[in-house]
């Protein structure tokens, strides 16, 4: 069941990352990560690679500038900072599927703002241009 309710998250964090400007899916690393302008966005890893945990459950990694987010990304069960001195800069990998994990909404909320982190200026405000415009405009 958890398997099942992770894997849902997971494809609702990729659908919305795919909605974004720019956005595209690329598979380095035999793994789905979403990039803007050539930048990794979201990690959408598969649990796999995560060093020293076997197995380990499906995560999401954003880079999170606002330290109020980069704390309640941390906070959630078993995130931790990203290896590889990502981490330093910023990126959180948040597991998938545990209890108390956080929602798709949630997500979508990181994973927006690490593509306004990433992308270029004249595509976050063509975002911005979008989610004001009024409906059918």
């Amino acid at each position: 069941m958890r398997e099942r309710k992770a894997a849902a998250v997971r494809e609702r964090v990729r659908e919305f990352a795919l909605e974004l400007p720019g956005a595209y899916e690329d598979f380095p690393w035999n793994e789905c990560v979403i990039k803007v302008n050539r930048k990794i966005f979201v990690f959408l890893f598969l649990g796999h690679l995560v060093a020293g945990q076997g197995d380990s459950p499906p995560t999401v990694t954003v880079k999170l500038a606002h330290p109020e987010a980069h704390a309640h990304a941390l906070s959630a069960p078993g995130a931790v900072p990203t290896g590889y001195g990502l981490g330093r800069a910023g990126w959180v990998t948040v597991p998938l599927g545990e209890p108390g994990a956080p929602d798709a909404g949630l997500l979508c909320d990181w994973v927006e703002e690490s593509y306004r982190t990433v992308a270029p200026k004249r595509l976050v405000a063509r975002l911005d241009a979008e989610r004001t415009a009024p409906p059918g405009a």
